[in-house]
């Protein structure tokens, strides 16, 4: 909706939230319990405006994928505050959450201040929803002012509490960038973590739109990811969980059964449940989430779809040694369109840094401490040739400081990154700064030991780390500032989080400074 349709509806809320009576047939219907079970959201922040998110469910867990709810569209006011109190009412209007929508809404709203924080909030038939925080990127012209970012990815629920994206929540970021494995698609107990599992999923493996419906409803019923989608706006991009394990364009890992049908129902619900825009609404099988977000004259991020346009994994998939069909020149990860597309942005870029916000490690990393090479067949080790052009584009983009942001591993790294990865002497490009996870694995560990022999055989890369967390940019014009974030436990509430390690990397340097 846009903000001239929402000013000419002339359904306002006033600055004490008390909501006008509800028209037509609507007004003698309400909903017996608060539908604001899944809290409320933002994403894709421009320079004048945003993505408000809700989706309406009395019971999140409710076995047909509805959430509870009636099979009748119900209509959603929201307010947008310059205060959190929201006695400076700047926007509001009315959106409708149609039932075959999962009752979601998105609302899209222009022509917002740039370069400040807004609050908002829903009402849906008496109840009124949690406020969420937001705010508009700076203006294109403006100074270039610190922006303070969170990198997060991978919460497999059975496997730990969402203890993390509580603490991110707390250090008020003012973007998060969240890059994939947002939810899993496996039945209850189909992936085991050591320890086992803390709680358990909905009912039977994602495959129907009723099993992504309810599966992305247990999530957002969380409330700590709900402190942490309300702290900031967030830019999202799926990896394989949300669909299936190691999916790779038009290919199940599984060998599944009608899987077009299953990418449709998994990218439907994945569109419901997410702060996107229109101009992700998928077609069927397909969804675009690749797109860049500008955030001032500061920051460009780029953001990759690193599965609908890849080639099989080579030799079966897994770390494995021995593989030269991964190194076939004419694999590709990205897809031709896209790797174009990303080396335009960067070429036209005039932001003081780049980040490339993508899912699999892009490092090469070698499993195997010794002689021989073992490596992940589904991140950019199994299409090697292509990193090389990727990252050869990069150098020659004359893009300013590009920093790849990277989820997927479960483990932080910070690593360099080389056009040619195993001569010592090969220039440095980018650095890559790879978050932990939320809770995929369950309570991890640092061992001293382990983390030793594998630096020493990948010198690339500076730092690993296998404990839960998450990363803390601050950025400004001279550097970016990393703070990997990590907590001790997850199979049970109230870990501290804390910084395992820093590192800077200054303007014009494209390499890890630790600090």
């Amino acid at each position: 909706m846009s903000v001239a349709a929402a000013g000419a509806s002339g359904l306002l809320l006033n600055g004490t939230g008390q909501a006008p009576a509800v028209a037509g047939a609507m007004r003698s219907r309400t909903l017996a319990r608060d539908p604001f079970a899944l809290g409320v959201a933002s994403g894709d922040p421009a320079q004048d405006g945003f993505v408000l998110w809700t989706r309406l469910a009395l019971d999140p867990f409710g076995l047909n994928g509805r959430g509870g709810m009636p099979a009748r569209d119900v209509e959603v006011r929201w307010q947008l505050a310059a205060d959190e109190r929201f006695t400076k009412v700047v926007r509001s209007g009315a959106a409708t959450a149609r039932w075959r929508q999962a009752h979601s809404v998105h609302v899209e709203l222009e022509g917002l201040e740039p370069g400040r924080e807004y609050f908002y909030r829903f009402r849906a038939e008496g109840h009124l929803s949690p406020p969420g925080r937001t705010r508009t990127a700076p203006a294109a012209g403006a100074e270039p002012s610190p922006l303070t970012f969170a990198v997060a990815a991978c919460a497999h629920y059975e496997h730990g509490y969402y203890t993390a994206y509580r603490r991110l929540a707390e250090q008020e970021p003012d973007l998060v960038v969240h890059l994939g494995d947002y939810m899993y698609e496996y039945a209850p107990q189909g992936y085991v973590a050591i320890g086992g599992a803390v709680r358990q999923h909905t009912p039977g493996k994602c495959e129907t739109l009723a099993d992504y419906r309810m599966r992305h409803a247990q999530y957002k019923s969380d409330p700590d990811l709900q402190a942490a989608h309300a702290a900031a706006p967030w830019l999202v991009a799926f990896d394989d969980h949300e669909i299936e394990n190691n999916w790779a364009a038009g290919v199940s890992s599984t060998g599944a059964p009608a899987f077009a049908r299953r990418r449709a129902n998994a990218f439907r619900a994945y569109y419901e449940n997410m702060p996107l825009r229109r101009s992700s609404v998928p077609g069927g099988a397909s969804m675009r989430v690749h797109r860049r977000v500008d955030w001032g004259p500061l920051a460009r991020f780029h953001l990759l779809d690193t599965r609908q346009f890849r080639d099989d994994q080579a030799c079966e998939d897994g770390v494995r040694a021995g593989c030269d069909d991964r190194l076939a020149p004419e694999r590709t990860l990205l897809g031709e369109d896209q790797r174009r597309w990303l080396l335009d942005g960067l070429a036209g870029s005039e932001a003081r840094w780049n980040l490339v916000g993508q899912q699999i490690l892009m490092a090469q990393r070698d499993h195997r401490v010794g002689p021989g090479t073992e490596v992940n067949l589904d991140s950019w080790d199994g299409y090697a040739a292509e990193r090389t052009r990727l990252l050869t584009g990069f150098r020659d983009s004359g893009a300013a400081n590009p920093v790849v942001l990277t989820g997927d591993a479960h483990m932080h790294h910070a690593a360099d990154l080389k056009l040619d990865f195993d001569d010592p002497d090969s220039p440095r490009v980018a650095v890559e700064l790879v978050t932990s996870s939320i809770a995929s694995d369950g309570d991890g560990y640092r061992d001293e030991s382990r983390v030793g022999a594998l630096t020493a055989e990948n010198r690339h890369i500076s730092y690993l780390d296998q404990r839960r967390g998450y990363i803390v940019c601050r950025l400004t014009a001279e550097e970016l500032q990393a703070d990997f974030r990590v907590l001790d436990y997850i199979s049970r509430r109230g870990a501290p989080a804390r910084t395992g390690a820093r590192f800077t990397v200054p303007s014009g340097e494209s390499a890890l400074d630790p600090r």
